[in-house]
């Protein structure tokens, strides 16, 4: 049995292996693989950390991009990569190649550095700008008119210069300048408004006493004057004003005559009975004054000196008091009322509303006409909180109505409170309305003109840049397009004034004729702060 057993090894090591009996191997011999199987990756390594060596102790350096394109630059390279331009023309870093000018530093009365304004001689342009005393009185009434953006005064990015390599450089990055100049600048605040009757000449007409309208002269619309008759209101109550002045006037004829005839007794009457008919005289006069003062105040006054009138001619003047005589000639003197209570227009204007026809009857309680002098009109603008501080009496308003055209007048008064449900402020303008064009009734914006400058320095509002301190804009050079000259931008502190979307007005900073960066000037902000990324602003560090 040993034998059988000991034939049968071999033939079981020699068999060869197949997938379902595969070879067995020793860890260690696995590891000598693998070993083996790394040489070839670690003398690559070696060889290239080698290369790498002797690369550096020699100087090597990788090709640029113009060199990979064929271009192979000469010689040491010259470039400056803090300000991106070639280090052999940076005029920032070699001064020498553009002088900077001594510093006039911060100028107190403006907020800006370096101003143009007491400083024309670092203005950038052919001659040095000669400001008038105009320009400085501009300047000040602009700053010190309400409270304007400030500048930093310890900023230094002033004193920095943005350069191109060329003219080409720049277009190609779409530098593009406008001039300096000068317009009309209006500062205003504004507000919805509306428009309406000045109520100091508008007069709302009823008949004084209660009566039937017997005829009415004018119509809705009429234009009328002072005086003008609109319409006849019989009233008993003026018949009886009448009858009482004829009564005081007939009494206060008997009164005198038994008066005189007292006086004229030559003492045969005694003297207290003298007294009396003097007491009676003066009575009958004081009566005679209250009935003729009663038909003023019904608007029928008597002129004249009644007791030298005879009771016929009083009676004839009583009868149509109070009438022109054109239009006594137009009534039937035979059937006509005497009890004709006039109602005459107080002022010129236009008729606005009618609302009486013939024979109604009326009262005091009931308005009859409206007459409305539109020469002059109200307007009342509503005003936010904030901006009604600014306003004060005799400023101009315009106003512009839906649909109409543009009305001024000045400011005759300003709410002391503010409404308790919108929490805005009233004004009120007194407007000119000679053509009649204004309307009441009718809503639209307005504007309190706060400040108006008819030479205001502007630059286009894409102009002004914000650098983290200060409002900047960049000015081209003067001698920007002379041949070989430096392509410079200077960077100018601005202080800005009052701002309509398209231009900015600048109070001082730059003067007119001086070249600013429009589109392109974010362009250069990014190049001004590139230096400073991640630090923000590092004035006063």
């Amino acid at each position: 049995m040993s034998d059988t057993v000991f034939e049968r090894l071999p033939q079981e090591a020699t068999a060869p292996p197949s997938p379902t009996n595969p070879p067995r191997r020793s860890v260690a011999w696995k590891f000598v693989a693998a070993l083996l199987g790394g040489i070839p990756a670690v003398i690559t390594f070696g060889v290239l950390a080698g290369v790498a060596y002797w690369g550096y102790q020699h100087d090597w350096t990788l090709p640029k991009f113009s060199a990979m394109n064929g271009e192979v630059p000469k010689g040491k390279e010259d470039w400056c990569a803090e300000h991106g331009v070639p280090e052999s023309v940076c005029v920032e870093c070699d001064t020498d190649l553009m002088p900077k000018p001594e510093p006039v530093g911060w100028c107190k009365q403006f907020g800006v550095h370096e101003c143009p304004l007491c400083h024309p001689e670092v203005a950038q342009t052919a001659t040095p700008p000669v400001p008038t005393k105009a320009d400085f009185a501009r300047a000040e009434r602009a700053v010190t008119f309400t409270d304007r953006p400030e500048n930093n005064r310890k900023c230094q990015m002033h004193r920095r210069r943005v350069q191109f390599v060329s003219k080409e450089a720049a277009d190609k990055v779409g530098i593009e300048v406008e001039p300096v100049w000068t317009v009309p600048v209006t500062e205003s605040v504004a507000g919805n408004g509306e428009a309406g009757y000045d109520q100091t000449r508008i007069a709302r007409l009823s008949a004084r006493l209660p009566g039937s309208v017997w005829k009415v002269f004018k119509q809705q619309g009429e234009p009328v004057k002072a005086g003008d008759l609109l319409a006849l209101i019989d009233a008993a109550d003026v018949g009886k004003a009448k009858a009482e002045l004829l009564q005081a006037f007939a009494s206060l004829q008997l009164k005198t005559q038994s008066f005189a005839s007292i006086s004229s007794s030559g003492g045969a009457v005694a003297e207290a009975r003298v007294r009396e008919a003097e007491a009676a005289v003066r009575e009958a006069e004081i009566r005679l004054d209250a009935a003729r003062q009663s038909l003023v105040n019904l608007g029928m006054p008597l002129g004249g000196d009644l007791q030298k009138r005879t009771p016929a001619q009083l009676e004839a003047g009583v009868r149509f008091l109070g009438l022109s005589p054109e239009v006594v000639k137009t009534l039937d003197s035979v059937r006509a009322s005497t009890n004709l209570l006039p109602l005459v227009a107080p002022m010129e204007g236009v008729i606005v509303s009618r609302d009486v026809v013939a024979g109604e009857v009326v009262d005091s309680s009931k308005l009859l006409f409206t007459v409305a002098d539109a020469r002059r009109m109200w307007v009342t603008l509503d005003l936010r909180l904030e901006d009604a501080k600014l306003v004060a009496l005799g400023q101009t308003v315009r106003f512009r109505p839906d649909g109409g055209t543009e009305a001024s007048g000045k400011i005759t008064w300003v709410s002391t409170e503010a409404d308790p449900k919108t929490r805005t402020v009233k004004l009120r303008a007194s407007v000119e309305n000679a053509a009649g064009r204004l309307r009441a009734n009718t809503f639209g914006a307005g504007q309190v003109v706060l400040r108006e400058e008819t030479e205001a320095v502007v630059v286009p509002t894409e102009a002004v840049q914000w650098e983290g301190c200060c409002h900047v804009v960049f000015v081209r050079d003067k001698d920007y397009l002379k041949d070989g000259s430096p392509k410079v931008f200077h960077v100018r502190t601005v202080r800005l004034g009052a701002k309509d979307g398209k231009n900015t007005e600048i109070i001082a900073g730059v003067v007119p004729g001086e070249l600013v960066v429009t589109k392109g000037s974010t362009a250069l902000r990014a190049e001004l702060l590139k230096n400073n990324l991640g630090e923000g602003c590092t004035c006063g560090k």
